[in-house]
C-alpha cells in the first residue's frame, strides 16, 4: 500500500522501541494530559448547556415566547386578536392576559405581579398548570375572585389555601375622606412553584375577568404566543402586531420576546461559557505544548538518523514532515481518548452524581439553597467538533518548532562524532 515517506517513518518512529524511555514517559504524559483537558472541556461545556436548558424551561414555563401589549392599555376584541394569531403557521398556543402590579396583604404584607388569565387557554402559552402544587389553575372561576400564589409568596404573606388575602391595586376611588386605592378580598384556590424566585416570590395570578374588574379594564392587556421556533419569537410577533393594528385598529401595539424580559440570565451564562472555553482551552493547551518537549528531545535523540536520510536525498520539508507527523498522532491519540471519556462522562454525568450522592450520603445540589437540585448536562455534538478542532491546532502548532529545527540540522554537524 502506498503511504508518503513522511507518513512511513513518522509512524515508524512511533513503534520504534526507543533507548531513552524518558521521552517514551513526556509522551504518555502528554497524551494523558490532552485526553484529561478534552474530557473537563466537554463535560464542563455540556454541564453550562444543561444549565441554559434548565432556566430556559422554567422561564418558558411561566412566560409565552412573544407578548404582544396594546398601546391604548388593552387589545380590543381579543377573540378576534386570538383568532388572528392562529393565522399564523409558526403560532402554537395563544391566549390573553392582564398583568399588573398589586399589594397583597394576609398575615404579612407584600408587593407582587398579578396576572390575570384565562384558565383554559393558559396551557396553551405557559406550564403554570403543571407546576401547581395545590389545587388547580381551572379552579379559578370568573366572579368568585380565587387567587393563585407563588409558593414562596404565599409563605412571605403567611397564607395557605383557603384563606383570604387582599389586593390593593395601584387605582385610586374618590371618598368623602380622599382618594383611596381600590381593594378587594380574595380567596386562595392554589399554589405553585416555579422553580424561579422571580415568579415563586412575586407573582399572583388571577381569572381575567377578576383582574378587569379589579383594574376597572375593558378587555386584556395583550396576547401571549406559544411558537414552533422559540428563537423567531420577536419576527413572528412583529408580524402579528401589524396584522393586529391593521384588522383591529385602536393604534399600535409594542412587542416583546422570552430574552428581552429575561436577557440578564442569558448573557450570564453565555459569558460564563465562553470564559469557561478559554480557561479549560488553556489545559488542552498546556498538554499540547508538551509535546513540544517529548519532541525536541526526539529530534535530540535521532540526530544521526535524520543526517543519515538528508545525505539520502530527503529534503528538509520532508523532515520536518516526519515529526510533525509523529506529534500530530500523539495529539490525536490524547483527543481521541479525550473525546471518548468526555463525551461518556457529560452524557451520564446526572446518574453518576447521583450515584455518589447515594454512596456517600452527601448533596452538590441541596433542594433546600438550590432551585436546580440535580446537576443538569446536555452534549451538544457542535461543541464536541470545536473542542476537537480547537485541540488539533493547539498540537499542531506544537509541533512546528520541533520540526523545524530537526529541518535545519546539518548532516557533517551530526555525524561527526558517530
Amino acid at each position: 500500500m502506498f503511504r508518503p515517506l513522511e507518513v512511513f517513518i513518522g509512524l515508524r518512529y512511533t513503534r520504534a522501541k526507543r533507548r531513552n524511555h524518558f521521552i517514551s514517559f513526556i509522551s504518555l504524559v502528554s497524551i494523558l494530559g490532552i485526553a484529561v483537558g478534552v474530557t473537563a472541556l466537554i463535560t464542563v461545556i455540556s454541564v453550562m448547556n444543561g444549565f441554559d436548558r434548565e432556566l430556559k424551561q422554567r422561564i418558558l414555563g411561566m412566560v409565552s415566547h412573544a407578548t404582544i401589549e396594546g398601546v391604548d392599555e388593552t387589545v380590543r376584541d381579543w377573540p378576534e386578536a386570538v383568532k388572528l394569531a392562529y393565522a399564523n403557521p409558526h403560532v402554537q398556543g395563544a391566549a390573553p392576559y392582564v398583568e399588573r402590579q398589586a399589594m397583597l396583604q394576609g398575615v404579612r404584607v407584600s408587593g407582587a405581579i398579578v396576572r390575570g388569565v384565562v384558565p383554559d387557554l393558559e396551557p396553551k402559552v405557559s406550564d403554570i398548570d403543571q407546576r401547581m402544587v395545590q389545587g388547580k389553575l381551572t379552579d379559578l372561576v370568573a366572579g368568585q375572585f380565587g387567587i393563585v400564589l407563588g409558593k414562596e409568596l404565599a409563605m412571605t404573606l403567611g397564607v395557605g389555601v383557603g384563606d383570604k388575602v387582599t389586593v390593593f391595586a395601584p387605582e385610586f376611588s374618590a371618598t368623602p375622606i380622599g382618594a383611596i386605592p381600590r381593594t378587594k378580598r380574595f380567596t386562595v384556590v392554589g399554589l405553585f412553584e416555579a422553580g424561579m424566585q422571580e415568579y415563586d416570590s412575586g407573582l399572583a395570578v388571577m381569572q381575567m375577568q377578576d383582574a378587569q374588574t379589579l383594574y376597572r379594564l375593558d378587555g386584556p392587556t395583550g396576547i401571549r404566543v406559544k411558537l414552533d421556533d422559540m428563537f423567531r419569537a420577536f419576527a413572528v410577533g412583529r408580524e402579528l402586531a401589524q396584522d393586529l393594528a391593521g384588522r383591529l385598529g385602536a393604534g399600535y401595539y409594542r412587542v416583546t420576546d422570552w430574552m428581552q424580559g429575561h436577557s440578564n440570565f442569558f448573557k450570564a451564562v453565555a459569558m460564563e461559557k465562553k470564559v469557561m472555553f478559554l480557561i479549560l482551552s488553556l489545559i488542552v493547551a498546556v498538554a499540547a505544548f508538551n509535546l513540544v518537549s517529548t519532541l525536541v528531545m526526539l529530534v535530540q535523540d535521532k540526530q544521526a538518523d535524520i543526517a543519515i536520510l538528508r545525505t539520502l536525498g530527503q529534503s528538509p520539508a520532508s523532515v520536518m514532515g516526519t515529526f510533525m507527523v509523529q506529534g500530530v498522532l500523539v495529539g490525536s491519540l490524547g483527543i481521541a481518548l479525550g473525546v471518548l471519556f468526555g463525551v461518556l462522562l457529560a452524557s451520564n454525568l446526572p446518574a453518576i452524581i447521583r450515584w455518589v450522592e447515594q454512596t456517600f450520603h452527601v448533596a452538590f445540589l441541596s433542594p433546600d439553597v438550590y432551585y436546580i437540585s440535580e446537576l443538569p448536562s446536555e452534549l451538544h455534538w457542535e461543541d464536541v467538533i470545536w473542542i476537537t478542532v480547537t485541540a488539533f491546532v493547539f498540537c499542531t502548532l506544537a509541533t512546528l518548532y520541533p520540526a523545524r529545527r530537526a529541518a535545519k540540522t546539518e548532516p557533517a554537524a551530526a555525524l561527526r562524532y558517530e
